[in-house]
Formats: C-alpha cells, structure tokens, sequence
C-alpha cells in the first residue's frame, strides 16, 4: 500500500458527551495514530469537533438506551453526511462501534461495500429487546461485519445468542501515561470521587446513603450531571462537593488526587473503563460488584467490591479504605499492573492486526 492504512472509526453517539464509547473511540484513534494509521473518526457532534481527526456528521437528540440516554442522530441528513464522507476520506477499513445502532453506522454499512469490523460495547441482562424486536432487519447488518469484536462477555453473549454470530473479545483500553502523569487537584482532606450520569443506575444515591454515615472524616467529589442532580444535591450532606461537568483533564487531576474512587452502579456496566482510568491514576477503588466490573478489578486486589445497591456495605468498604494506607496501597499497586494489561496502546496493537487482514483481503478480491 502506498500510503498509511486508512480506517474511519464511527461512533453513533455525540462526541460533545464524554461517554463511555466516545472516549474509547477517541483514545483509540489517537493510539492508532501513534503507530501510523491513518485514523479518522466519524460521529455526529453538538458543537465544535472536540479534537483533530474528527468528522462531525450533526447534532443529536436523546434517545432512551440501557437504562440511560444515548445521544444519537438517526436522520437522513446523517446519513448522507456519513457517505460523502466516506467518499472524501477513502478509507481501506470501517471500524463502527455500537453497529447496530441507527445512523451512520447503518449508513457506512448498507450504503458501502467497504470491509468492516464492528465493536458492540453495551451490555443488557438477559434479552436485549432492540435485538429481539429488530432481529431479522439487523441480521444484514450483522452480516456485513466481517469481524465482531466485543468489549465484554456480556455483550459478546448479547450477540451470540440473538443472532447466532460469533464474536470475539477485546477489552476497553486506557492511556496509562495520561492518567498516572497529571498533575494531582489540590486536596486538603481525604476525598472520595464519583465520576458518571446522575441517574439511578450509575448508584449515586447509593453512595450520598453511604457517605452520610461516614462521620465527616473526607470530602466526596461529584463530577457529572443528570435527570437526578437536582434531587440529589439537595440532600443536606456535609462535606459533598457537586462539581458538574468536568474537562478530561480536570478528571485526570482529581483521580490522581483522590483517597478513593467510587463507582457504585446498580447495573448496566458491561466492562469498567472508569475502574481503568483509576487505577492508571494511582487510586485505590470502592465498586458495587458487578459482572462488567469483575472483568477488571478482582475483589481484594485491585479494589474492595460490595453489593451493589447496599449502602451499609458500601459505607463500610470505604471506612475501610479510608483508614488503612496499607491496604490503599496495596489496592493501588495492583491497579497499575492490571491497568498496563488493558493500555490502549495494546488495544490498537490488536485492531491493526485485524485491519490489515481486512485490507489485504478486499485487495487480493480486487485484484481477482
């Protein structure tokens, strides 16, 4: 090939949110860059592009996903934005993250012949309705991928099940050196972070019950906005602070600053990207134990995992963990070595590999 592997990484959800997915699509663009691939990002966005290498195919409307709601645009005018793009990039593979969700993933692959892998994120207990409803229209869909990679089991078996398609595992990943290199937030006291949607799966109540009971021995640091912010923050809790939306940079501060960060979701979490970022950071971690975040920290080495939902439990977790430097420290040293199993750097290693296959196959059909 003459010049650089070209992929075009597509993101259904609007890169103005810092969501899950679109993180992971822009932390592995830019890992892919870093080993010469020519990585551009295709997403609808609401606002100015948020980096170099993105595309913007439009704004977006909130659509109800997973018990949360998914910024997204299933329009034409998106899709006609993602097929004039496609055309003006000339990408040799399509890598479309969440590609059974409407818009421009369904554009790039029903309105292309170009080769495609696709990455299903979300994870659903049980049946996935969506799939179920939609089966028969979202096996073409299917069959034009010609890898499917998931980030968990969970999501794999969303798909294995439903439409009887395999589907390999490739974790999430995270840059180690972003994380464990920022400049920690000035804390004067212990802090406990909670960084997620304010909605009830992701347990912030759950955590405001705990934390209550702490005795006001640390301050708890709460990023992020939702449909329950303005419930919770009026719980007349001492030592809470509600930071609203913070930058990627100041997430990066305040998790290497923190005592310990908490995650306690009720559900929903198919892989803990956020459990990664902490432990890069040099956090000891608090978690409801959950099986998305079981495929990341293992109870007792590189976090304290509670019931989820209970906030006795939690409280005594993070007593625990505020009071024992020892086992902070061991919890922190574990981290780092499991996070380093899950660097982003790794992750693009592997797409590459799997890019190239696709593009040296459609080359030798093409010259057939």
């Amino acid at each position: 090939m003459s010049r650089p592997l070209r992929v075009a990484l597509v993101c259904p959800y609007s890169l103005s949110v810092d969501g899950g997915v679109q993180l992971q699509v822009l932390g592995l663009a830019r890992a892919l860059r870093a080993r010469g691939v020519d990585a551009r990002v295709l997403a609808p966005t609401d606002g100015p592009p948020p980096e170099v290498g993105v595309t913007t195919l439009g704004p977006t409307r909130g659509f109800p996903s997973n018990g949360s709601i998914a910024p997204i645009s299933a329009s034409k005018v998106v899709a006609g934005r993602t097929l004039e793009a496609l055309r003006s990039l000339r990408p040799d593979v399509l890598h479309l993250h969440e590609p059974l969700s409407p818009g421009a993933n369904h554009a790039a692959l029903l309105g292309t012949d170009l080769p495609a892998l696709g990455t299903f994120h979300a994870a659903h207990p049980g049946r996935n309705g969506w799939y179920d409803a939609f089966r028969v229209p979202l096996r073409r869909v299917i069959g034009r991928l010609a890898i499917r990679t998931a980030v968990s089991e969970e999501a794999q078996r969303n798909i294995e099940t439903t439409f009887g398609a395999s589907c390999e595992i490739l974790p999430n990943g995270v840059d180690i050196d972003a994380f464990a290199d920022a400049e920690p937030w000035p804390a004067p006291r212990p802090a406990i972070i909670f960084l997620g949607r304010h909605e009830r799966r992701k347990g912030l109540g759950v955590l405001l019950d705990a934390f209550a009971g702490l005795g006001g021995h640390a301050d708890l640091w709460v990023a992020g906005q939702g449909p329950q912010t303005d419930e919770l923050s009026s719980r007349p809790i001492e030592g809470v602070q509600w930071l609203g939306h913070v930058s990627e940079t100041e997430k990066r501060r305040r998790l290497r600053a923190a005592t310990i960060a908490c995650f306690p979701s009720t559900e929903g979490e198919s892989f803990g990207v956020v459990l990664l970022e902490a432990m890069a950071a040099g956090t000891a971690i608090v978690a409801s134990d959950l099986t998305g975040y079981r495929h990341v920290a293992r109870a007792d080495r590189e976090a304290l995992l509670v019931g989820a939902g209970d906030p006795a439990a939690l409280r005594d977790a993070l007593a625990r963990g505020l009071a024992d430097p020892g086992l902070r420290d061991s919890l922190v040293a574990e981290g780092r070595r499991r996070a380093a199993e899950f660097s982003m750097a790794r992750l693009a290693e592997a797409f590459t590999e799997r890019y190239e296959a696709l593009a040296r196959d459609r080359a030798t059909t093409v010259a057939l």
